[in-house]
């Protein structure tokens, strides 16, 4: 899967269209990634109470995993954050290196 954990990403389509923000997990064998701040759902949790005494559950807003083909890439070129497919390159050592394919530069 060509998006990591810690890149910044933007989505490129569905309801959160235009939203930047870092991926936080990477679900390879899924093909989904999971962003802060995109893809927000609400989860009812059962109520309860802790050892201490106090109430837990209720409404919770959590991000859920977004499919990895709705994101791009976005790097940095002149100052402006431009979004980017990735590619790859080998070097001397034989190490295989993101490249981003706008702007030519390693990632």
């Amino acid at each position: 899967m060509k998006i990591k954990k810690g890149d910044l990403v933007q989505v490129i389509t569905g309801k959160d269209k235009g939203k930047q923000g870092k991926v936080i997990v990477a679900y390879p064998r899924e093909d989904r990634v999971l962003v802060e701040g995109v893809n927000r759902v609400k989860k009812h949790t059962k109520a309860g109470t802790t050892a201490r005494g106090s109430k837990t559950g209720g409404i919770i807003t959590t991000e859920a995993p977004i499919h990895v083909s709705n994101v791009a890439l976005v790097v940095e070129k002149d100052g402006k954050k431009v979004t980017t497919r990735v590619g790859y390159r080998f070097d001397d050592n034989g190490n295989k290196i993101r490249v981003a394919r706008r702007t030519g530069e390693d990632i």
